[in-house]
Parts: structure tokens; C-alpha cells; sequence
């Protein structure tokens, strides 16, 4: 597999968030808002910046497999819906009580508890709204892969296990659980989304793909756990430290810094490896998977 040129993996990343924006900012568009409050919440928690990397995992999985981008604009926008939800929830004050997200205020500052809330709901029901109206074949099999991806043993399940955890004893293993669901769960939904714009439920390519998310899933998490020891707050766009204060198990605080790292990129290794199956369409994923754990935000 050749690696593709750093500037054409960010051209590529860059067009794909423009398509993902593009198609996220109509959702605002195409109807009067029935709640001016509400609809400015929901913008605030979803527009507000971001890496976009679900979106951009759909759209890399999806051009893998021969999908063309106009089959991948709702599927990438339904997962950053459901990512962008999941943010608000997380920041509120029950949960871990973050003030700050992507450089702003969180909802519930910038607004309140009750309207962020209610902004993560509907952003949520927003996405299985925008992935419904889209007349695809495999519609059923995507709508199957979003829901499991988001709920009790998904994404959800990580949330609450996460909580659990804090100030409790913990080991690599458990940790591991933990963020297959509350992180891992979406970004194999985003890539098996992608795929599946392209081929049928039982295509191989689809478990080579979803063995590599699961490996980039978790070098993801390793990774921002590095970050928020060694990272600064302000390229981060959040308050660094705050798992250490909040008594949270990290990588870095069971393993050490070094061997947190060694572990993340050990996790890239195996998720390139998955990708031997897909050749070199594969390519700009390889590329990706090396971002994840080079990146500074």
C-alpha cells in the first residue's frame, strides 16, 4: 500500500469537511426553526468546529469500497450528529462538567442545562431523521449500524461504564471495554456506514474495514489520554488535566506516558494491517490512522 503525500491527505480531508459542513449547515436551512433558543443551542454544540473525523472515516471507508461522495453526505452528517450529542450530554454537569469545548463554551454554559439537554436530543433524533430520508437499499442495515453504535451497548454503555469508573480501581483490560463502547462503537459505525453505501451487508471488506476501526478507535482514546496529560488547552480546545482531577483511569496513569504511547502505536500497526484486503484504494485511511495518533488537538 503507497502512502499518500501528507498535503493530499489534508486536501482530501479538508474537501470532506466541507461536504459534511455544507450538508449539516442545510439541516438549519430547511425549515424555520420552532424554537429560536433550541435551534441556536443545536448550532452551537454542532457547528461550533471540530476534527470531523466519523464524517471523514465514512467518507474515506465509503470511496474505499467505490461509493461516490453524494452517497456518503447524510451517512457522514448522521454521525456527527450523534458524535455532536454525545459531546453536549457528556459536558454537562451530571457528567463530567466541562466548561469548555472546542475552544467555546459548553451548551449548558453558553445556554443552560435544560436547553443543552434538549439540544443533544433533538440532534440526535435529527440524525436518524436525515439517514431515514435517504432512499438507499441497504437503508435498514445502516439505520441497524447507527442505532447499535449509539445506544445500551454502544456508545451509551460506555458513557455509564466510564462513570462508574471514576475513583475506582481499573485495569487496561477494563479500560479497554470502556472505550470500545463509549468511543470505538461510532467510528466502526461510521466506517461500516461508509462501506455499506457501496456493498452488501455480507461483503469481507466490510470486517477488514471494521477490524481497522476497532484498532484506530482505540488509538484514538490512548491517544487523547496522552493529550490531556502532555497537551495544551488551548490548541486542544478544552481544559487539559481535568481526568487526573477527576480521579478518571487513564492510559497514561496505568501504563505510564511512554508505554501509553508504545500501545498507540502499536494499535496503528494492526489497523493498517487490516487493510491489506482493500489495497491501495485503502491508502488514504493508512494515512489517516497515523494522524490519529500524531495530531496535537
Amino acid at each position: 500500500m503507497v502512502a499518500v503525500h501528507a498535503a493530499t491527505l489534508d486536501a482530501r480531508r479538508q474537501a470532506s469537511i466541507a461536504r459534511v459542513e455544507a450538508t449539516l449547515a442545510a439541516l438549519f436551512d430547511a425549515r424555520p426553526a420552532a424554537s429560536p433558543r433550541l435551534e441556536a443551542a443545536m448550532r452551537h454544540g454542532l457547528l461550533g468546529g471540530g476534527k470531523r473525523l466519523r464524517p471523514l472515516l465514512v467518507y474515506l471507508a465509503g470511496r474505499a469500497l467505490g461509493a461516490d461522495d453524494a452517497a456518503l453526505d447524510a451517512p457522514a452528517a448522521a454521525v456527527e450528529l450523534i458524535h455532536a450529542y454525545s459531546l453536549i450530554h457528556d459536558d454537562l454537569p451530571a457528567m463530567d462538567d466541562d466548561a469548555m469545548r472546542r475552544g467555546q463554551p459548553t451548551v449548558h454554559r453558553a445556554f443552560d442545562e435544560a436547553t443543552a439537554i434538549l439540544a443533544g436530543d433533538a440532534l440526535q433524533a435529527l440524525a436518524f431523521e436525515l439517514i431515514a430520508a435517504d432512499d438507499h437499499p441497504r437503508l435498514g442495515a445502516m439505520i441497524r449500524a447507527l442505532a447499535g453504535a449509539s445506544g445500551r451497548n454502544g456508545m451509551v454503555a460506555g458513557q455509564a461504564l466510564d462513570m462508574a469508573a471514576v475513583g475506582q480501581p481499573a485495569d487496561a483490560a477494563a479500560l479497554a471495554t470502556m472505550h470500545a463502547h463509549k468511543t470505538g462503537a461510532l467510528i466502526e459505525a461510521s466506517v461500516r456506514l461508509g462501506g455499506l453505501a457501496a456493498v452488501d451487508e455480507n461483503d469481507p471488506r466490510l470486517e477488514a474495514l471494521e477490524r481497522y476501526a476497532r484498532a484506530i478507535g482505540l488509538a484514538f482514546q490512548v491517544h487523547d489520554d496522552v493529550l490531556d496529560v502532555i497537551g495544551d488547552s488551548t490548541t486542544l480546545g478544552k481544559i487539559t488535566g481535568a481526568d487526573a482531577v477527576r480521579h478518571k483511569p487513564t492510559y497514561p496513569g496505568l501504563l505510564g506516558l511512554d508505554a501509553a504511547r508504545g500501545k498507540a502505536r502499536a494499535l496503528i500497526d494492526d489497523a493498517i494491517a487490516a487493510l491489506a484486503p482493500l489495497g491501495e484504494p485503502a491508502a488514504p485511511l493508512a494515512d489517516l490512522a497515523h494522524y490519529i495518533i500524531e495530531r496535537d488537538h
